[in-house]
């Protein structure tokens, strides 16, 4: 062999290794990236297997909740109405039918009487259930049930709160597999009288289960606090055992058990479980409120099933795994682009939500004070939505020197509840204008909401006129709460509930009155502020309410010290609630009591003497004119004569009645005098009294015509109300 042919030799044999070295390069280059693209598409896949299993979790957690919320909104809703039906035992069946009448989603609903609160029935339980579409009436108060040993009697009882009781078989009830939803009420004493249910038929929880089919074999189980299997593609276990016991008796115990303690204690999140010797993702997240927890099994072969063909067909032709790769990329830079549209419409709803927002804050007063020129009101008023746009209002104006002022909650959340709210609002505007009676205002409110009421939303609401000279109070209250009244103490305004606003046109509301004096006040609010929970679910409570308020303050300090407690209390919980208040100070006069006179003569002629006396003090005081203080004297004297001489029929005046008291009280102002006389005879009001004839002679003129005539004549103003049944005549003069 020469030299030649074993250079080629050697050639030939490099280039064969040369070669193989890139065939081996290409070929770990190639298993590389089919490693690469497995580990890419199974974390891909299993991703996306991910997202959907919670997409799907959140959805169903989403139709779970929107059931319990209008399961506790309707027997919340019932509350008032039951505590008001305690006086009247004989009234309480209507509340459960009234409840599962109104409300498809409730089965069944009782209200449970406390064994013993009526001496003459000591078991009382009427209950109303539907029954294949038949509505069943029927007693609880049986000894084979025995409701007061019942979970869901005695468990809001004990946590004096809403309770979703354990599922069960409520034989000898609604007779079908339910859970129950108890409420305590309480009577007026602050004492629990009875339980007010709303049973759930979990026959919908089935249905919304199995209708998680993310793959073929995928199932969802949902079990209850205690464990107990709710919901289970094995219709045996369904309540005769619980996830524990479950797991006890599977070859899989270490790992079921597991995934058990993360349910049990109120966990979310994921998983591996291997079930029956099969690999499962099993995807899980607790149900507020209730206690409930669910999941879902996704087998991990079915779950990578097509990514195993893909290997096959990758490792065979290497070019359709970078096709598959591709693919992969397409599909993840369309979900990438599906979740930016998602978040610009996100963005595009939060930014809309604030403008309505604006708008909606911009329709209610918030500038404070609110009317700076005035000496005689100190007034402030707050909303802290829970959401973008709420459902809580407030409004006041003056007009003719008369405070109108509300303040209204809608019912439910969101926008739907902010557009009832504008309503309501310009409803209010729009008849206190020219109606002063705030019976006839919300009257006339109710009978225009009912008529368009087609999503059966519905306003608590209160609605005041304060007359700023007498401090007359009239208010008619629509199912809000009762104000806090402070004047030498605090108390709840007397209010009678009525029916809020939009349940029934033509309802006959009532309307009430009271009279505030000098550095009284009125604490209007919704009951976001009582109701605030903490993370503890606590309440923060009419009592807290009025501790906080208790150490007098002008009106924005008193709403900022219920804002800071409210907050303190609350913590970090979310808010489940608008929060609204409004403050009312009534200072009138500033030097009121300084420059206040009063005199109290008896229902006697021979008194008039001591009204002159009286005049002529205050002429002396203010330094009158003779002719001004006989004017005034006069006109005085007409209308306490007018009251001693007409204010009793003459046929029904007993010689008892000489005693009775004719206040007169006079404000001297700087540049006026006013005089307000009060007594209590029969109704009469002389600012509506025929004019008298002056051109007649006094026979043929009417009795007590000419005393009118003069002092409405000589005063500058003369106005009459009617007030907790007395006579209230308020006449001024202008002394300068």
């Amino acid at each position: 062999m020469n030299i030649k042919e074993m250079r080629d030799r050697a050639i030939k044999r490099r280039s064969r290794l040369t070669g193989l070295l890139l065939i081996l390069i290409a070929v770990g280059f190639l298993e590389l990236l089919s490693l690469a693209q497995a580990y890419y598409a199974q974390r891909g896949i299993r991703q996306e297997a991910q997202a959907k299993a919670e997409g799907q979790l959140n959805a169903a957690h989403s139709d779970i909740m929107n059931i319990v919320n209008q399961a506790e909104s309707a027997v919340r809703n019932s509350v008032w109405i039951a505590q008001w039906c305690l006086d009247v035992p004989d009234s309480l069946p209507n509340i459960p039918k009234l409840l599962v009448h109104n409300n498809p989603i409730v089965a069944g609903s009782t209200i449970a009487m406390v064994p013993g609160y009526y001496k003459d029935r000591p078991l009382f339980a009427p209950y109303t259930a539907i029954t294949n579409g038949e509505i069943i009436n029927k007693s609880l108060a049986t000894a084979e049930y025995d409701y007061p040993s019942q979970e869901w009697f005695t468990k809001p009882i004990e946590l004096d709160r809403g309770y979703w009781s354990e599922p069960y078989i409520d034989k000898g009830g609604g007779e079908i597999l339910m859970t129950t939803y108890s409420f305590p009420i309480k009577d007026r004493n602050g004492r629990i009288a009875a339980v007010l249910t709303a049973d759930l038929d979990l026959g919908w929880l089935t249905v919304l289960t199995q209708g998680i089919k993310i793959y073929p074999h995928a199932f969802s189980t949902v079990v209850s606090r205690s464990g107990h299997i709710m919901v289970s593609p094995a219709e045996t276990l369904i309540m005769n055992k619980t996830i524990n016991e479950f797991a006890a008796s599977s070859k899989d115990s270490a790992s079921l058990n597991k995934l058990n303690r993360a349910m049990l204690s109120k966990k979310s999140g994921s998983m591996s479980i291997t079930y029956e010797g099969i690999k499962n993702m099993v995807y899980f997240r607790p149900i507020e409120r209730t206690g409930w927890a669910m999941n879902i099994f996704i087998p991990e072969k079915e779950m990578f099933a097509g990514l195993k063909s893909v290997n096959r067909k990758i490792r065979a032709l290497q070019f359709l795994g970078l096709l598959l790769i591709a693919l992969i990329f397409h599909a993840v830079a369309k979900n990438q682009l599906k979740f930016k549209s998602i978040a610009d419409k996100k963005e595009k709803m939060e930014n809309e939500l604030h403008i309505a927002s604006s708008i909606q804050m911009s329709m209610i007063p918030k500038i404070f004070p609110p009317f700076p020129e005035r000496k005689d009101i100190d007034m402030a008023a707050t909303i802290v939505p829970a959401k973008e746009v709420g459902g809580d209002l407030y409004d006041f104006f003056i007009r003719n020197e008369k405070l109108f002022f509300c303040i209204g909650d809608v019912s439910g959340k969101g926008v739907p509840a902010s557009l009832v709210m504008a309503v309501t609002r310009s409803l209010f505007r729009s008849l206190a204008n020219h109606e002063d009676s705030p019976k006839a205002i919300v009257s006339s409110m109710n009978d225009s909401m009912a008529d368009m009421n087609e999503s059966s939303m519905f306003v608590t609401f209160l609605c005041c006129v304060w007359d700023l000279h007498t401090g007359q109070l009239k208010y008619c209250n629509a199912g809000h709460n009762a104000p806090l009244l402070f004047t030498n103490k605090i108390s709840s305004l007397d209010v009678l509930p009525n029916l809020p606003l939009a349940v029934m046109k033509n309802f006959e509301y009532v309307e009430q009155e009271a009279i505030l004096h000098y550095d009284d006040a009125i604490f209007l609010y919704t009951d976001g502020i009582t109701e605030a929970e903490n993370s503890d679910r606590q309440l923060f409570g009419i009592e807290r309410l009025t501790k906080v308020l208790s150490c007098r303050k002008g009106a924005l300090e008193s709403l900022q010290s219920v804002q800071n407690a409210v907050s303190e209390f609350v913590g970090n919980a979310p808010q489940n609630d608008d929060r609204t208040m409004l403050f009312i100070h009534f200072l009138s006069n500033h030097n009121e009591k300084e420059n206040t006179k009063t005199i109290t003569i008896h229902n006697d002629i021979n008194q008039i003497h001591d009204v002159f006396n009286f005049v002529e003090s205050i002429a002396e005081e203010k330094k009158l004119s003779q002719t001004l203080a006989s004017s005034i004297n006069l006109a005085l004297e007409e209308a306490v004569t007018n009251v001693i001489l007409y204010a009793y029929k003459p046929e029904g005046k007993k010689e008892c009645e000489k005693d009775m008291p004719i206040d007169i009280m006079a404000v001297l102002g700087n540049d006026e005098l006013n005089f307000v006389i009060t007594d209590s005879g029969i109704p009469f009001d002389p600012t509506s009294a025929p004019k008298a004839n002056t051109n007649t002679s006094a026979e043929e003129r009417d009795i007590g015509g000419l005393g009118i005539h003069l002092f409405m004549t000589i005063m500058d103003e003369v106005r009459y109300n009617r007030i907790n049944g007395k006579n209230v005549l308020s006449m001024k003069k202008k002394i300068v």
